[in-house]
């Protein structure tokens, strides 16, 4: 029996293959928990056109990402925070700051764990960080973190000041 997977099936194959399965299987199995349709010509190009607005669609989000990547390629972005004597913070700049720093400057929103950071930043300075914007287009930003006065006197967009309980976790 043919039938045309709709889901990725362990050790068959993955979803708008065609596959011959033996007719029990597909019959018993497959087709009743929607893991599989009976290959006929209708849904063979039904598949098909599914196929081809998903690829459409990854083509067009690879290119966006590949437009954000140049866009921030290079580009400073300032972190605010509480620092002590001598560049020390108070807490860290962790990933999840990175990714709410670029959500509030360039409008770009990043899940925190596409962002490369080797270990949490600790004093003041630049850095350099990864941002991975979809499989295969990555981005390398300048993280400048400055202490508050800092980037209040320059005017900046400030960081939100990390409260006393968030300072003690870190």
């Amino acid at each position: 029996m043919k039938v045309i997977l709709t889901q990725d099936v362990k050790g068959l194959g993955r979803a708008g293959q065609l596959v011959e399965v033996a007719d029990g299987y597909g019959r018993n199995y497959l087709v009743p928990r929607g893991m599989a349709v009976v290959a006929t010509e209708g849904s063979a190009r039904a598949v098909q056109r599914q196929q081809e607005q998903l690829q459409k669609r990854l083509e067009r989000e690879l290119e966006q990402a590949r437009q954000l990547a140049a866009r921030l390629e290079g580009q400073p972005l300032v972190i605010g925070v509480r620092a002590g004597e001598g560049g020390r913070l108070y807490g860290s700049v962790t990933a999840a700051d990175v990714a709410a720093a670029l959500q509030r400057q360039f409008g770009v929103t990043v899940d925190r764990r596409r962002v490369e950071l080797e270990s949490p930043i600790k004093s003041l300075g630049s850095y350099p960080v990864t941002v991975r914007l979809a499989p295969g287009i990555a981005t390398t930003m300048t993280v400048v973190v400055q202490s508050q006065e800092q980037v209040a006197a320059a005017g900046q967009a400030q960081a939100p000041a990390r409260t006393e309980a968030q300072a003690q976790a870190s």
